[in-house]
């Protein structure tokens, strides 16, 4: 059999696949254990191999290209295969089992977190899962938890973040919402109707609504007389009746647009988004179940970034 690949090649492959994953060569340095030069360096190495640019880089974000998306994929997939069958060699040792512990905010968990459960579970049924569905931020150090998924980066460096990702908001509200209050045509209408409010129990802070206004990204408060705290699927069911307005992921939403139920409204001031990152504490040997997770959250759960 010809030999195609050398060992610096194939941690190559690990490393682009990590700064796709985590959406910097800073947080991928971080998690392999290695410099973010280590990172680049190996991204540039692939690419020169290629003949194709694989992540395209600016000052403000890193995103992979249409070549890098499908080679991130197919690499993903294959390193996952290498993996598998280590696990599969090493015998009994290979099997994950135990208790994860995983704290998830109540939209991502509704609608992304809770529906894969099924299939992991089936792959592996000697993993019990246990899902704290909470928008409160979680402290690895005092609770137990094993991952953690949040809408944005933590500030304490011991912990890993990688980027699930980009969620699309989008400004909703009801058909007869609409033919009661007029359907507001600038951003700057907002302040004539009713916006849902949704509170964070993280730091007791209204959300601003987010807008793409002449090319920039602008947030504004909203004003509204009921503000929803905690949970997510409150705001949801008050939209729903007719409630007023509501800035939502466009995930949560999607199925009511598509029935009418819900309409949408300032489209052409949408393209704005936020994160949602899984993060974990940094640790020299993971547990066979959490890093099992994490493969099968990345390759069946994840989508494209913005």
């Amino acid at each position: 059999m010809t030999r195609h690949f050398d060992d610096l090649q194939l941690g190559s492959l690990e490393l682009f696949c990590l700064a796709a994953e985590t959406g910097s060569f800073t947080a991928a340095a971080a998690e392999a254990g290695v410099t973010p030069a280590a990172v680049s360096r190996s991204v540039a190495r692939l690419e020169e191999r290629l003949g194709v640019r694989l992540l395209v880089r600016t000052t403000r974000q890193m995103r992979l290209s249409d070549a890098g998306q499908a080679y991130y994929q197919q690499c993903r997939q294959a390193l996952g295969q290498l993996l598998e069958a280590e696990r599969q060699a090493a015998g009994g040792q290979a099997v994950p089992s135990g208790r994860l512990r995983i704290s998830a905010p109540t939209p991502y968990a509704h609608y992304r977190l809770l529906p894969l459960l099924p299939a992991f579970r089936q792959r592996y049924p000697q993993v019990q899962v246990d899902v704290h569905v909470s928008n409160r931020n979680v402290d690895f150090a005092e609770e137990p938890f094993d991952l953690a998924i949040r809408g944005r980066e933590p500030a304490d460096s011991r912990l890993v973040a990688r980027r699930l990702e980009n969620a699309e908001l989008v400004v909703v509200a009801t058909p007869a919402y609409l033919t009661r209050m007029g359907k507001p045509q600038v951003p700057q209408d907002l302040a004539g109707h009713e916006c849902i409010q949704f509170e964070l129990a993280s730091t007791g802070r209204r959300l601003p609504w987010s807008f793409r206004i002449e090319g920039r990204e602008v947030e504004i408060e909203t004003q509204g007389g009921v503000t929803c705290q905690g949970d997510f699927l409150a705001s949801a069911t008050l939209v729903r009746h007719g409630g007023g307005l509501m800035q939502a992921y466009r995930f949560t939403v999607q199925d009511a647009l598509a029935s009418g139920e819900l309409v949408e409204v300032l489209a052409a001031y949408g393209g704005t988004s936020r994160p949602f990152m899984l993060i974990y504490p940094q640790a020299r040997h993971m547990p066979l179940r959490v890093r099992a997770f994490i493969d099968f959250l990345f390759a069946e759960g994840r989508r494209p970034t913005n």
